[in-house]
């Protein structure tokens, strides 16, 4: 069995509830152990343990967290190159739009890359208007349809990678599984 951590940073809430529809989603693919985390119950052992890592923060003035940084300083540092090849992407929640979501799982994706882990952009659409190019981001808690359904695919998509990736299972490809994708427009 695979295994995938959903690790999350969240001040308001509204980044948990982003991670708990993450989870949800990685979820929907069979033969994927999920575990869901908070940075303040997590620890180096929850990284070592997974396969695939979904790495969640508020939005900071565009970036990720001063909490999830340390933890990658801190907690992980000593870890440094034994979560090397490890799959990951991101997702962030900011007080309103524009406020540098996109920024901030871009900083997110920065420090997984920097401890080696593969990092994706999903190019599939939650709807009309919600892509996840750099990661599920949201203005406030994800309430709208297309905001749940951006981290559910995510989610999904990194449970998929890592089923292909690490668990040899190329059925779970998402240009081999049927899945429905809508397209741009």
């Amino acid at each position: 069995m695979n295994k995938v951590l959903v690790l999350y940073d969240s001040a308001s809430g509204n980044t948990a509830a982003m991670a708990k529809l993450v989870a949800e989603g990685a979820m929907e693919v069979a033969g994927i152990d999920v575990r869901l985390r908070s940075l303040d119950e997590a620890s180096a052992e929850d990284v070592l343990w997974c396969d695939g890592l979904a790495l969640g923060s508020p939005t900071n003035m565009g970036l990720l967290s001063w909490k999830m940084k340390r933890f990658w300083d801190e907690t992980m540092g000593p870890h440094w190159m034994k979560v090397d090849g490890k799959i990951g992407c991101a997702f962030s929640s900011s007080g309103g739009w524009g406020g540098g979501a996109e920024l901030a799982c871009q900083s997110l994706l920065t420090v997984l890359m920097n401890f080696g882990f593969l990092v994706f952009g999903v190019t599939d659409y939650a709807g009309k208007l919600t892509t996840l190019h750099y990661g599920a981001v949201t203005a406030r808690a994800p309430r709208s349809d297309d905001d749940q359904a951006a981290c559910r695919i995510l989610g999904r998509r990194l449970a998929e990678w890592v089923a292909v990736f690490c668990g040899g299972r190329r059925e779970e490809h998402p240009l081999v599984k049927p899945t429905e994708r809508m397209p741009p427009g």
